[in-house]
């Protein structure tokens, strides 16, 4: 494959709030500055972290237009337009998509879940619907549904179909997928605890929650590991893998919310059902970020 979508390391951006529930834009606005001064990407809006599970579609696509409007070709803007509802995933890629978003980043079906077989036709049904290319994302924690190796391997034949997100944490799966793959898929790690691992083994970076912290320390553990650096990007991995796994010490975005917070980001609270960290969990999730000198 000759156009990678990116390499290194894209922000799975949060959306941040007012009290009231509405979209600070003003704050994202300032976000989406801060993650490209400090090296990032990409940006991916509307994905898990970005809060769009509880956003209506028309909320989901006008925060899709002002991350490409605010971004202005400075970074690819990948734009979350999965769903559940074959049709309305459709739909919402074509409008992304119009909006100018640089590529696609597709869920797989949750909780009504399909087949592998389903999977294929979910995937080909929105693929025929756009120009735009997508990334897949595999998530099984989440939506109870898993993509297989061999699933992969047709879903690439698709020319729209060109990558995918894997969070599966399963890298012998990863393994197989990538062997009967080839060049027909790139592979991004979904889990900043494997970006490194991933991208030893041929992926192309990662898509971080870790990043909306330290977007040039994401880059970097990244970039070394495609410069053949696997000493230094491991080195980095080892450092920050205390302070990522606190990020994921509640429900995701609810940590991440949190430190966006503690370290001066008027990013609000997370939407129900999201709720606030516990008094426990917010004192921990303060101690690791003092341990790393961020507060």
């Amino acid at each position: 494959m000759a156009d990678h979508i990116f390499t290194g390391s894209g922000v799975a951006i949060v959306t941040p709030m007012n009290n009231d529930g509405s979209v600070n834009y003003e704050e994202y606005g300032r976000l989406i500055d801060f993650q490209i001064e400090n090296g990032i990407d990409a940006i991916i809006a509307c994905g898990t972290t970005g809060e769009s599970a509880t956003m209506s579609g028309e909320e989901h696509c006008k925060v899709i237009e002002y991350t490409v409007k605010k971004v202005d070709g400075r970074v690819p803007v990948i734009a979350g337009a999965g769903s559940n509802d074959t049709a309305f995933a459709a739909e919402l890629s074509v409008e992304a998509e119009k909006l100018g978003a640089d590529a696609i980043l597709s869920v797989t079906p949750y909780y009504n879940k399909t087949s592998q077989s389903g999977l294929i036709r979910h995937y080909n049904y929105i693929a025929d619907k756009v120009n735009t290319p997508i990334i897949l994302y595999n998530v099984p924690s989440r939506t109870g549904c898993n993509i297989r190796p061999e699933t992969y391997a047709e879903l690439c034949k698709h020319p729209n179909i060109k990558a995918t997100k894997e969070a599966n944490g399963d890298l012998s799966a990863l393994v197989r997928t990538m062997a009967l793959c080839g060049d027909n898929l790139d592979v991004y790690s979904g889990e900043d605890a494997q970006a490194f691992a991933i991208t030893a083994m041929g992926g192309l970076g990662v898509i971080s929650v870790f990043a909306n912290l330290l977007p040039r320390e994401s880059h970097d553990l990244v970039q070394k590991a495609l410069d053949g650096d696997f000493k230094g990007s491991f080195d980095m991995q080892k450092k920050y893998i205390a302070l990522m796994d606190a990020l994921f010490s509640d429900v995701n975005p609810i940590p991440v919310k949190a430190a966006m917070n503690l370290l001066g980001y008027n990013c609000g609270p997370c939407r129900l059902p999201l709720a606030p960290m516990t008094d426990s969990g917010l004192a921990a999730l303060k101690e690791c970020m003092k341990s790393y000198g961020l507060i």
